[in-house]
């Protein structure tokens, strides 16, 4: 359909709403056979519009029907079937055995379901297949079996199942990792006294073999704290921050640590704030001695407040204190989006039924402080399907993600003024379904459904299981450090803005979300997963040419970007430009950033005419000239969008002949003073350009050739 759904008239006409898809696919179920009322409003729509009146009969409600068809055989093929190539009844093949979970529509009361779910598992049984599990909730009704290729075929055809699919695969790299010992371990690689220290501000760190080496000092605000980690988040992050995913690092063979650790602990042993300090103060004294103490570059910030989220207003305190150490301490500072508890007890089936969409409510908001501007804020991507492998045969345990999808309990931008935020997601695990315990099962008790890392109290055992976005945050910080390492030099707006530029959104992430839309996609995933090998390093095909620079206020800048005859043509061509900037803020003021940056990619234009647009006139100097359209490349995102953020990337890709634009290529960046402008001088910034050719061609030779000359 299109327009409204109209459930109601769909009800009055005997028919019931089984589902809806976020592409308004309906599906409805006739309680009569020939559906009269319903085909007698079709014939009377057919008919035209009755005299005196201008719309055929039901118009309102017939008109938004596009297509109308049976739900056929072909269409209760699951998701990850088709994924394997089962996309038809008849690729299911006799000889082959299939462990399926058989779904029902939610046709009637618990108790008729109940018994329409024994009739089909008597008939799996009754023709030679083994029938595991079932469960009858509010919503689902389920039976796991494993049958033929032909029982698949039969099954296909009833008309009360919804849909047919493997479940979902078993994650075993949580459970192999979880119980390993000391000597069962990966080579643990020897940690450089180089390696850039991350600002751990959490519950405290523990003493762990795997990192005792590289945390260089530990502190607590206030004193009295103590450094011991007795709550345990504080050891949890700062595993992520060193080793990053270790999944990658098991499957690799060895275990290699990209960062030293200083601990800051602020919160006490029950995982709260200390009730006689501010938390403003308490993370400016601990993120100052930190910086001033250890050199720390980056922090990574593991803690929301859920009960304050972000409405795209004004940021908190907490928020905006964060924003001026950015800029203060030149700092990358990272912090976790927050976490919501989908649905509530009586309704937690809909964390699997109404996924992904209850990800878009008002009350999954990003938390504070996480909607600040100068801040990295990070949302979370599930691991996989986050049930383990004593649990295939279990139906009463179901799963809501796959790999590479949302997560769950992920919180959702926009930040301050409408900024894109979260600006980055990463792997931070998933919820299980529990049907028996009726509850939502996380890392913490479930391991299967978390991500691994260091366990506080490393004598009882050495790895913990842990889900959330306090996972995602320093996995991303881990990610700055490397980059960091490469560039020992760089600005906090450099490595900003080479994270945020090397991101991108999964497949598996923008196919789930779709339905939802391109803004939803982006208030759910940012501008996706950075990559920091893509960051940190150009290949032959793909050169990233970058700049630290600074502006007055009210001034611009032209940058000279040399295009080769060989980027002109052949195939798919893109040119990424990110831009990162760290503005002052001031917490009382609706236009909460000092200053704004903003840029402009332009092609086939002189540079002269460039400078006499964006310069200022006088009356006295005329009109100013034009610069056409057709020399604006249209980056993606547009400028709307992206200059409300204080970091900021856009795209465009050509797959047509532009030779006629010539080899030069100009960027223009302009820095405007708002209500700054009469306090600051000038805004710091860094620049990039990723120019991408997708056949295998010597650009990075050319280029670098262009620009020694």
């Amino acid at each position: 359909m299109t327009g409204a759904l109209q459930e109601d008239q769909w009800e009055s006409l005997g028919l019931t709403l089984l589902s809806s898809d976020e592409d308004r696919t309906l599906v409805l179920f006739s309680t009569t056979e020939d559906m009269q009322g319903f085909r007698e409003r079709l014939a009377a729509y057919a008919g035209g519009p009755r005299a005196n009146h201008k719309s055929a009969p039901y118009a309102g409600f017939l008109s938004n029907i596009e297509e109308i068809g049976d739900v056929r055989p072909q269409d209760r093929i699951g998701i990850r079937l088709r994924e394997d190539g089962v996309t038809n009844p008849a690729d299911f093949q006799d000889a082959t055995s299939y462990l399926l979970d058989v779904e029902l529509w939610e046709l009637g009361g618990r108790q008729a379901r109940s018994q329409k779910a024994d009739q089909i598992a008597e008939y799996i049984e009754a023709m030679n297949g083994q029938v595991f599990d079932r469960y009858v909730g509010p919503s689902i009704t389920m039976v796991r079996a494993r049958v033929g290729g032909a029982l698949a075929r039969t099954l296909l055809n009833i008309e009360d199942v919804s849909n047919i699919d493997r479940p979902p695969q078993p994650d075993f790299s949580t459970a192999d990792i979880l119980d390993a010992t000391l000597p069962e371990l990966p080579e643990l690689t020897q940690a450089s006294e180089n390696l850039p220290v991350i600002g751990v501000i959490d519950s405290g760190v523990n003493a762990h073999p795997l990192i005792d080496d590289i945390v260089v000092g530990s502190i607590a605000i206030p004193a009295r704290l103590g450094i011991a980690d007795g709550h345990g988040h504080g050891t949890r992050t700062a595993g992520f921050a060193v080793f990053g995913d270790l999944r990658g690092q098991f499957a690799a063979g060895t275990m290699t640590r990209y960062a030293r650790i200083a601990s800051a602990k602020v919160l006490d042993d029950t995982g709260n704030f200390d009730e006689m300090r501010l938390v403003p103060k308490q993370m400016r004294e601990a993120l100052t001695e930190l910086s001033q103490s250890y050199g720390c570059r980056v922090f990574v910030i593991s803690l929301a407040d859920t009960h304050q989220r972000h409405q795209g207003a004004k940021v908190g305190a907490w928020a905006a204190t964060l924003d001026e150490l950015a800029r203060e301490l030149n700092a990358v500072i990272i912090v976790a989006a927050g976490n919501r508890q989908p649905r509530p007890q009586a309704r937690l089936e809909e964390t699997i039924t109404a996924y992904p969409g209850y990800l878009t409510e008002p009350r999954n908001r990003l938390c504070e402080p996480a909607g600040g501007l100068n801040l990295i804020s990070v949302g979370s991507l599930s691991h996989g399907s986050g049930i383990g492998p004593e649990d295939i045969e279990n139906a009463h345990l179901r799963a809501v993600t796959a790999a590479n999808e949302p997560s769950p309990f992920t919180a959702i931008g926009p930040g301050v003024g409408g900024a894109t935020k979260p600006d980055l997601v990463d792997i931070g695990g998933t919820f299980v379904f529990d049907a028996v315990a009726a509850r939502l099962r996380r890392g913490a008790d479930y391991p299967s459904a978390g991500i691994v890392t260091l366990h506080n109290s490393p004598r009882t055992r050495l790895f913990a299981s842990s889900s959330g976005t306090s996972c995602a945050a320093p996995i991303v910080a881990n990610k700055a450090a490397r980059i960091l390492a490469r560039f020992p030099n760089a600005s906090a707006n450099l490595v900003r803005a080479l994270l945020v530029g090397s991101a991108h959104i999964p497949d598996e992430a923008a196919l789930r979300l779709q339905p939802l839309g391109d803004v939803n996609t982006r208030l759910i995933c940012g501008n996706g997963v950075a990559d920091p090998e893509r960051a940190s390093y150009s290949d032959d095909d793909r050169v990233i040419l970058y700049a630290e620079d600074n502006l007055q206020i009210d001034h611009f800048a032209v940058y000279h970007v040399p295009v080769p005859p060989e980027f002109q043509t052949g195939g798919k061509r893109s040119i990424r430009v990110s831009l990162a900037f760290d503005p002052p803020v001031r917490h009382t003021r609706f236009d909460y950033a000092g200053v704004g940056m903003s840029f402009r990619l332009l092609r086939g234009c002189s540079s002269d005419l460039i400078f006499e647009h964006y310069r200022s006139r006088t009356q006295a100097d005329g009109p100013v000239p034009a610069i056409l359209g057709r020399y604006d490349c249209k980056l993606q995102p547009g400028s709307r969008e992206r200059e409300k953020n204080s970091v900021q990337t856009a795209a465009i890709t050509f797959t047509n002949d532009t030779t006629e634009y010539g080899n030069d290529y100009y960027l223009v960046v302009r820095c405007e003073g708002g209500w700054a402008a009469g306090t600051e001088a000038s805004q710091n910034f860094a620049l990039l350009v990723e120019m991408a050719h997708q056949p295998a061609t010597q650009l990075y030779a050319r280029l670098r050739a262009r620009i020694r000359v």
